[in-house]
């Protein structure tokens, strides 16, 4: 499939601070990306080159093709802009600022009207097309920006904190959005909200630091970083079971990758902690359960979130886990 980003190399300095260190990767057509890091990493500036509104030390920036530096005009036509900060013209009406955006960005006399209206109605705003934008919320403000971003019909949107002072359901509303406009357009979205990056997005792109740390689709990038399952065992017969005969059968079932001791529920009882990769092991857990009469009293699947997940990977700490329990008996 083609890219519509390709960033190779890039490099940013200001001053003595490199903000970008060599920063590579692709988007191709059609892709929803979350672009993820903590403040100071590099996010706003990479946005930015690619919009064409910074210039990078060295490295090449391009846009279905188009390297931004060289074609800055040919790649902006191409690309629908939210940046965080949202600078709009306050003293004019909803409605004239659209229309002034549409006339910049050349959309023709002939279908302004009807792009108008299709960006109005996609982003809610025709309850103040009459109102100054100075007279609105911030909420508002937001999808005055996002509908400008859509006049032109970009085939990629980088929007920087797109939800950034809606309320919950406005929330819900602009993620239904990026959504829609996923299946037919490239989205890059930077936003602190996770949630909204597992809600919207295919793939999550990590920096720190000016460099990429992680990219991968959420769900895997979370098992990257080890799950595990707890489990409480007894004899279903009722005779004595050994605890190291039982670690080393632990060990055997398919997927597990280490095996280490935890409480137990009593006498008779013996907990385990089993570690585990891609493959998820309850099942082959229970199916060694029966075999081997085992009564099986409690089992938790314990997942790293993508919060933890980023967390670890920024250097900030390590992950926690977020406990999804079953108490079952085989």
């Amino acid at each position: 499939m083609p890219s519509m980003i390709q960033i190779s190399g890039l490099v940013k300095r200001f001053g003595t601070t490199e903000a970008l260190k060599g920063l590579s990767f692709e988007v191709p057509k059609g892709q929803v990306v979350g672009f993820l890091g903590p403040n100071g990493a590099g996010k706003t500036t990479t946005m930015r080159i690619l919009a064409g509104y910074s210039t990078p030390t060295s490295g090449t920036a391009k846009v279905g093709g188009i390297d931004v530096m060289q074609d800055t005009v040919g790649a902006r036509r191409l690309i629908g802009y939210l940046p965080e900060s949202n600078p709009l013209y306050e003293e004019m009406m909803v409605l004239d600022f659209l229309r002034f955006t549409a006339e910049v960005r050349e959309v023709g006399a002939d279908v302004r009207t009807a792009r108008i209206k299709r960006a109005v109605e996609r982003c809610g705003l025709g309850k103040v097309l009459g109102k100054d934008i100075n007279q609105l919320s911030k909420g508002y403000r937001q999808r005055v920006g996002l509908a400008q971003a859509l006049l032109h019909e970009p085939e990629l949107l980088i929007l920087d904190e797109p939800t950034s002072g809606l309320d919950p359901n406005q929330i819900v509303e602009i993620r239904s959005l990026i959504k829609e406009l996923g299946t037919e357009k490239t989205v890059i979205l930077s936003t602190h909200i996770l949630s909204e990056v597992q809600s919207t997005c295919s793939r999550v792109l990590i920096i720190n630091e000016g460099k990429l740390v992680a990219d991968d689709a959420p769900e895997r990038l979370q098992n990257s970083q080890g799950s595990s399952v707890s489990l409480v065992l007894a004899s279903r017969s009722g005779g004595r079971l050994d605890p190291a005969a039982l670690k080393a059968t632990l060990a055997t079932v398919p997927g597990v990758t280490g095996v280490d001791g935890a409480e137990g529920e009593g006498d008779g009882t013996f907990g385990f902690r089993l570690r585990f990769g891609n493959e998820d092991p309850r099942r082959s857990l229970f199916e060694a359960a029966v075999k081997n009469d085992w009564v099986l009293l409690s089992l938790e699947r314990t997942q790293v979130s993508l919060e933890d997940t980023f967390r670890k990977l920024t250097g900030v700490e390590k992950p926690a886990a977020v406990v999804e329990t079953k108490k079952e008996a085989a």
